[in-house]
């Protein structure tokens, strides 16, 4: 039952996607805010109207949004908001929350070529739209204004935001330094570790972002913040912070070590270790299990366990400087 603890409520709103429900909190201050949305659905806008009910509120008495992240899980909701609602974030929100055409164009071209060199074979390429599928539960909504580090809320006057890039380039959180409390989003989870989503390059850049990379500087980052609470985005809350933390980079970097081990045998292709890493599931989710098995091999690459073959149309990571 949604109730209030020292100025938030924490409501729990169903998803149709594979992580389960989503977290997403009502923040008192001198505005009434809303933290995350929830997906597109009929089901979640229910959901959210029936929690608020037992707290007294309605969905108009917010008189803001804030997102910790674009994802459509967590801001798809915003289009059963009158468009008079107010909606801040991060500015890398805004191509996905707005989709222009040529973005979409740019999105398909990015992932077309970067599959080419992870070797996807051709009959899996149809996947890049099938990832697009999942949008149908995002908005279509622009940000009255931009959310950056060291930021403070119009109206929460008691938080700072810290950007905390990795599970998404526009993630960010919600620091309360009186007693310690953080709201999250998907950056740290109790019961998974948050996968490191490939995007297109940041708008004026070419190359990609290294997610997995960012995901651990973000993680190392929070370690110095005294957090007593972590409010997260999907499942429990956190108390043990920095211990979590710890075991989250320990096995990420086990899972890269296994990977590095196979790469000592044989040099592979993204795709090729991606089907060893998920040989259960890599067909159907294959755009996760792909963002998650070059994550690993960005991760070797930075501390130099392993080296890059580009000469081929599908790149080849070995242990070796050797060209295959």
């Amino acid at each position: 039952m949604a109730e209030w603890k020292d100025g938030i409520a924490k409501l729990v709103i169903p998803t149709p996607f594979a992580v389960g429900d989503v977290n997403v909190y009502a923040v008192k201050g001198e505005k009434l805010t809303l933290v995350d949305a929830g997906p597109k659905t009929d089901e979640a806008w229910e959901a959210l109207k029936c929690q608020l009910k037992k707290l007294s509120l309605t969905p108009g008495d917010f008189e803001q949004v804030i997102l910790t992240h674009h994802h459509p899980d967590h801001a798809g909701l915003l289009d059963y908001f009158p468009e008079t609602m107010e909606v801040f974030g991060h500015p890398i929100n805004r191509r996905w929350l707005s989709r222009t055409e040529k973005f979409i164009k740019s999105h398909d071209e990015f992932y077309l070529k970067l599959f080419t060199e992870f070797g996807v074979p051709e009959k899996y390429l149809s996947c890049i739209e099938i990832m697009k599928k999942t949008l149908r539960y995002s908005c279509c909504r622009t940000l009255a204004g931009e959310l950056k580090e060291g930021d403070i809320p119009s109206g929460l006057d008691e938080w700072t935001v810290f950007e905390t890039p990795g599970h998404a380039q526009s993630h960010i959180g919600f620091f309360r330094e009186k007693d310690g409390v953080y709201i999250g989003g998907d950056h740290l989870l109790a019961h998974i570790s948050p996968n490191p989503i490939l995007e297109p390059p940041l708008p004026g850049k070419v190359e990609r972002p290294k997610p997995q990379l960012q995901y651990n500087e973000s993680l190392k980052r929070l370690k110095e913040l005294p957090i007593s609470l972590f409010y997260s985005g999907h499942g429990k809350d956190i108390i043990n912070v920095n211990d979590l933390i710890e075991e989250r980079l320990k096995r990420q970097h086990d899972r890269a070590m296994k990977v590095k081990m196979w790469l000592e045998s044989q040099p592979l292709t993204v795709f090729e270790a991606c089907t060893r890493l998920f040989p259960k599931v890599y067909e159907k989710e294959l755009s996760l299990t792909i963002s998650e098995t070059v994550a690993q091999l960005d991760y070797l690459q930075s501390i130099g366990e392993i080296y890059i073959n580009k000469e081929e149309k599908a790149f080849l990571y070995s242990a070796s400087k050797e060209v295959v």
